[in-house]
C-alpha cells in the first residue's frame, strides 16, 4: 500500500449527511492524517432529480462542523478537479471511447421498449428467472450518431472468477458468471455508479477505497473495469454496517441519524466522532478518545467484520464523557461551543469571564450543550428566571429570617470565595443551631430560581457578593408575599 495514501469520501448531495456516511468519512480521514496522506472530498451529483445545492451545502457544513477537513475538493480545489461528477462528463466519455476502441465495451442501441419486451418474454417462459442482458448489440454495426448507452463487454474477460484481497474481509472471490454486460454510460453521457467511481478514483490517484460493506457487490465489476483499462487497482477495505437496534438498515424512523440533528441537539463534534470511531474499530478496551488519540491509534488491522447495532444511549454517554472531561474539551472550547445554545435562550451578550467561571460547576451534570445552556442560564442573567412551583413551595414567610441571616453572613466575608463562604455559613448554622437544609433550599431558589443547582458555595462564588446579596433580597421579598 502507498506510503502516503490517497483516500476519498464521495457523498451524494440528495439530502442530509447520514452518520453512517460520516463513519466512512472519518475512517478515511483518520488514515490520511495518520499516514500524512491526502483526503479527497468528491461530490457524486449524477442523480440530477434529487441533487440540490442546499444538500451539498449541508454536507460541506457538516464536515466542517465535525472538523473533517479535506485536502482536495469543493471550495478547496486541487490538481485533480473538478470534484463534481457532473463537471467531469468529458472524462467519462473519453474513457468509454478507449474501452470501445479496445473492444472491452460497446455501444448498445436497444431501446427501453425492446428490453422491456425481452424481460416480459422471459417472465412468461420462466417466472423465476432473472433477466440478463444477452449481448444483443455486441456485434452490431457501430452507429455512434444514434442514441445508445455504453455497455461493458464481459465476453472480453477470459477467466471464470474475480478475486481480490479485502483489508477487512480477506480474500473475496466472485464468479464472473454473476456479471452481465452492465451499462457504463447512459445515453445522456452520465455515468452509472461503477464506471463513474472507477474513472474518478483512477484520475484522482486514489490508492485505498474504504467504504461500507454494502458496496462489496460493486467491487468485482470495478476491478474488471480497472483491468480493462490496464490500470493498477486500488486496495479495498469494506466496513461493517451500522444497523438499527432491530437489525434493519438505520434510518430516520429509528431516531436521529443526520449530523445536523446531533449539532442541533447539543452534541459535541468529538462526541459524534468518538462514538462512530468505535463502530467497527477497536483499540483494546479504550472507549473514549481525543482527536489526537484517534489519529495516533487508528489502524486497519483492528477493523472488524460483524455489523453493529446503533445504541443511542451509548452515543449520548460518549458525548457526556467529552463534555465532562477538560482533557477532551477544554474550557475555552466548551465556552465557544455553548454560546449558540445560550443565544437561543436570549443570552446573546454574556460575560466571558463569568461563563468560564460557571462552566466547571455544571459540566459534571450537563449531558448536552442544550442542558449546559439551561444549567448556566441563571448565572448569566441580571435576575434569575424563577420557577413558580419552587417559589411557592420553598420561599415561604418562614424562611425570611434565615435568608436575612445568610445575607448578613456573606456581606461581611473578607475574601468572597468558596472557603470563605463556607466558613461564614457554617458559623451562622452553629450560632443558630440549624442544619444546612434549613437554609440551603431557600437560598438556592432565591439565587438560581430553581430547586436543583450546583453546590451552594461554588455557585455563590461564581455569582459574586453583590449579585448574591441582590438575589437574596429579591428572594426575601418573594417570601414575604404571603404564600404558605
Amino acid at each position: 500500500m502507498s506510503e502516503h495514501p490517497r483516500v476519498r469520501f464521495a457523498p451524494s448531495p440528495t439530502g442530509y449527511l447520514h452518520i453512517g456516511g460520516v463513519r466512512t468519512a472519518l475512517f478515511n480521514w483518520l488514515w490520511a492524517r495518520k499516514n500524512h496522506g491526502t483526503f479527497v472530498l468528491r461530490i457524486e451529483d449524477t442523480d440530477q432529480e434529487r441533487s440540490t445545492p442546499q444538500s451539498m451545502q449541508v454536507i460541506l457544513d457538516s464536515m466542517r462542523w465535525l472538523g473533517l477537513d479535506w485536502d482536495e475538493g469543493p471550495e478547496v480545489g486541487g490538481p485533480n478537479g473538478p470534484y463534481f461528477q457532473m463537471q467531469r462528463l468529458h472524462l467519462y466519455r473519453e474513457y468509454a471511447d478507449k474501452l470501445i476502441a479496445s473492444k472491452r465495451a460497446y455501444r448498445c442501441y436497444c431501446t427501453k421498449e425492446e428490453l422491456a419486451a425481452a424481460r416480459e418474454k422471459l417472465k412468461q417462459e420462466n417466472p423465476k428467472a432473472n433477466f440478463v442482458y444477452p449481448g444483443t448489440c455486441r456485434d452490431r454495426t457501430d452507429h455512434p450518431d444514434r442514441p445508445h448507452v455504453v455497455r461493458f463487454n464481459m465476453k472480453g474477460v477470459n477467466r471464470e472468477t474475480t478475486t481480490y484481497r479485502d483489508l477487512v474481509f480477506g480474500e473475496v472471490t466472485t464468479p464472473n458468471s454473476a456479471q452481465q454486460d452492465f451499462v457504463m454510460l447512459r445515453s445522456d453521457g452520465v455515468p452509472l455508479y461503477n464506471f463513474g467511481v472507477v474513472i474518478d478514483d483512477l484520475t484522482m490517484g486514489i490508492t485505498l477505497v474504504m467504504r461500507g460493506r454494502d458496496h462489496m457487490v460493486n467491487t468485482p465489476p470495478q476491478i474488471l473495469l480497472y483491468e480493462a483499462l490496464e490500470c493498477a487497482t486500488p486496495a479495498f477495505a469494506h466496513l461493517p454496517m451500522m444497523l438499527a437496534p432491530s437489525g434493519e438498515k438505520l434510518s430516520k424512523r429509528h431516531g436521529a441519524v443526520s449530523v445536523g440533528e446531533y449539532e442541533t441537539n447539543g452534541f459535541l463534534p468529538m462526541g459524534v466522532l468518538n462514538y462512530l470511531a468505535r463502530f467497527g474499530w477497536s483499540h483494546g478496551d479504550q472507549e473514549i478518545f481525543s482527536r489526537g488519540d484517534l489519529i495516533d491509534k487508528f489502524d486497519l488491522e483492528h477493523l472488524g467484520r460483524p455489523d453493529g447495532r446503533f445504541d443511542a444511549k451509548k452515543f449520548a454517554d460518549v458525548n457526556f464523557e467529552h463534555l465532562k472531561e477538560e482533557r477532551l474539551t477544554d474550557l475555552e472550547s466548551y465556552a465557544r461551543q455553548v454560546l449558540p445554545f445560550l443565544a437561543k435562550r436570549g443570552l446573546d451578550a454574556v460575560d466571558p469571564g463569568k461563563l468560564r467561571a460557571a462552566i466547571p460547576t455544571i459540566r459534571q451534570r450537563a449531558r448536552t450543550l442544550i442542558e449546559a445552556a439551561e444549567a448556566l442560564d441563571f448565572y448569566l442573567r441580571d435576575k434569575p428566571v424563577y420557577d413558580p412551583a419552587a417559589v411557592k413551595k420553598v420561599l415561604t414567610p418562614e424562611c425570611v429570617d434565615n435568608l436575612e441571616a445568610v445575607a448578613g453572613a456573606i456581606e461581611s466575608i473578607d475574601k468572597f470565595d468558596q472557603p470563605g463562604i463556607e466558613a461564614a455559613i457554617q458559623a451562622l448554622l452553629t450560632a443558630r443551631g440549624l442544619q444546612m437544609k434549613a437554609i440551603a433550599q431557600p437560598a438556592r431558589v432565591a439565587l438560581t430560581g430553581k430547586t436543583a443547582s450546583p453546590g451552594l458555595y461554588e455557585l455563590m462564588e461564581v455569582l459574586g457578593r453583590e449579585a448574591c446579596l441582590a438575589r437574596l433580597r429579591a428572594g426575601i421579598e418573594l417570601a414575604r408575599g404571603g404564600r404558605s
